[in-house]
């Protein structure tokens, strides 16, 4: 049985903010925002492998013209067994979920119907979203996690916030091709930082995308930052050793010193943060898009996902109520309906994308 935490699920996906005593003295906003610094403490990294060798699974790495070495792992579609279960939130707003699969080593293979490619969130990896591999998996699809640049199993490059890891995305679908591993209509499915990527990628494919489906993305990512670092200091201590990082990491990262690690984390990206507009990625890509979001989301404020909606009269948004950053994409038992049905109706590129499928 693994039980993940919905911290080590999306980690607070854009910036994986757990501020501890230990963390702020070696490394500082910029380069945080610069680049994930390492894996969430709160990934079960040993538990979600151990689950992995259970699993058949073909994976490989595909390197960039740009140098970048990037991890791949995917599941073809077929009966794994899986059991999920969703427990709701708790005391100190962390909600739990039980995943265990019972598959033979050779599940019963099918043709796929499709292709999904699945994009994790910051501080993340493509095992972060195995639930959503599996469930697909289970409804016919073949399924692709991607680890991002700087994460995971794949090699360290300057972030891009969504520009330069979508078109890492397309060069990976690229070669896969090639290899046979995209069979049928291609869609993507990314988590936040994740989301934003799937969007790019998404402008980038053109009329290859079908159906993509983009949970609690930001509109733009300097917006971003200043919505959820603030939101990230206000939570109360949750350890002993909180009570002295978080007053220390108030002081030095509220009001203008924020807009400083901004403009330096700028500088290492050779990025301007503030002009990064998923919004107008969106408006270009010729795919049907689903926003989903959260109306409790105070990481990525919703304000994030109307705004997007309205960028694109073409896309569609479903507001969720009831769910935040941390719980929507958990919600496997809410929204796995809508999203195989989204991507049932979106196999291409189309004029007139179709209602979504209301959750239940």
């Amino acid at each position: 049985m693994l039980r993940l935490l919905a911290l080590a699920c999306v980690c607070l996906s854009l910036a994986g903010f757990t501020f501890t005593s230990t963390q702020l003295p070696s490394l500082s906003l910029s380069d945080r925002l610069a680049a994930p610094g390492g894996v969430s403490p709160l990934l079960p990294l040993a538990r979600i492998d151990a689950l992995l060798t259970r699993l058949p699974h073909h994976d490989g790495f595909v390197t960039t013209a740009g140098g970048v070495r990037l991890y791949w792992r995917a599941f073809d579609p077929g009966d794994y067994g899986m059991r999920y279960r969703y427990d709701g939130g708790t005391a100190d707003n962390r909600m739990d979920f039980d995943l265990d699969v019972t598959a033979p080593k050779s599940p019963q293979v099918v043709a796929p119907r499709g292709t999904v490619v699945l994009l994790h969130g910051w501080m993340m990896d493509s095992g972060s979203l195995l639930p959503w591999a599996l469930e697909l998996a289970q409804a016919g699809y073949r399924t692709i996690g991607i680890d991002l640049r700087n994460h995971g199993r794949s090699g360290p490059a300057p972030s891009g916030y969504g520009t330069r890891e979508g078109e890492d995305v397309v060069a990976v679908l690229r070669e896969l091709r090639t290899r046979g591993e995209i069979t049928g209509p291609l869609h993507v499915m990314g988590v936040s930082y994740g989301a934003a990527t799937a969007i790019f990628a998404a402008r980038d494919l053109g009329v290859q995308a079908g159906g993509v489906v983009a949970m609690e993305s930001f509109d733009n990512a300097g917006s971003a930052i200043r919505d959820m670092v603030p939101h990230m200091l206000s939570r109360p201590p949750e350890r002993w050793s909180d009570w002295l990082a978080l007053p220390l990491a108030r002081w030095q990262y509220d009001g203008k010193s924020l807009d400083t690690a901004i403009a330096d984390a700028d500088r290492k990206l050779g990025l301007d943060l503030d002009r990064i507009d998923v919004g107008a990625a969106l408006a270009q890509a010729p795919a049907c898009v689903l926003l989903i979001h959260g109306r409790d989301d105070q990481h990525i404020p919703v304000a994030h996902g109307r705004l997007l909606a309205a960028a694109a009269p073409r896309a569609r948004y479903l507001e969720i109520a009831g769910e935040d950053h941390l719980s929507l994409p958990m919600r496997l038992d809410r929204l796995a309906p809508t999203v195989v049905d989204w991507f049932e109706r979106t196999p291409a590129a189309s004029k007139d994308c179709p209602q979504p499928l209301l959750p239940g």
